[in-house]
């Protein structure tokens, strides 16, 4: 898997006055509803970004991979935070206040037209899975978020490694577990991926 290109340079936002903080697995970061402070931008590990229904159950909107920015929609236009980020594994991301991001972005037209493709990307990762949750069966859902995660992180023709667990899959998709798995097998016994000691690759 290939490491996303930074939504912004990390010695930019270090001389804007950004600071690292370190996250364990399973820290929040911040909680749906909350009021935005700071921008956050992954450096190193993994954070998912939830919503979490009464019952516990989360519904992962976005798996955000090193480079990649998460929570910025309320610094465009001051709403609570639409989602839960957690720390998916022990992290380190960036942080930089919101009055000075703010400044950064009005400063650099470049800075600017790369949050306008960001948020034009997540947007259309939204329209693919709602549609997939509203029309398709479930291994319809599954092969086409498994060519969307390859587009976005493979180079040429080689296999990749799928890092998510069947588990965010299920809650990416909104399917059950089981049936994730039952799908994984079937396309597995079709020749549409490899599984490895458990590992998936396509």
């Amino acid at each position: 898997m290939t490491i996303a290109k930074p939504t912004v340079e990390e010695d930019i936002l270090l001389s804007w006055g950004a600071a690292y903080k370190k996250v364990n697995k399973g820290d929040i970061i911040f909680m749906e509803g909350g009021q935005s402070c700071f921008y956050y931008q992954l450096v190193k590990g993994r954070v998912r970004w939830v919503n979490i229904n009464e019952d516990g159950r989360e519904f992962i909107q976005v798996m955000i991979e090193e480079g990649e920015s998460f929570g910025e929609l309320p610094l465009f236009d001051e709403m609570p935070y639409a989602a839960t980020a957690i720390a998916d594994e022990d992290s380190i991301v960036l942080r930089l206040c919101k009055s000075h991001f703010h400044q950064m972005v009005r400063s650099s037209y470049d800075i600017h037209f790369n949050f306008t493709r960001l948020l034009v990307e997540r947007l259309r990762f939204k329209f693919l899975t709602l549609k997939e949750i509203a029309y398709n069966n479930p291994e319809q859902r599954i092969s086409n978020l498994l060519r969307y995660y390859k587009r976005n992180t493979s180079i040429g023709d080689k296999l990749v490694k799928l890092q998510y667990t069947r588990q965010q899959i299920a809650d990416m998709t909104g399917l059950r577990v089981e049936t994730v798995i039952r799908t994984i097998r079937n396309l597995h016994e079709r020749g549409a991926l490899k599984i490895q000691r458990g590992k998936v690759f396509f």
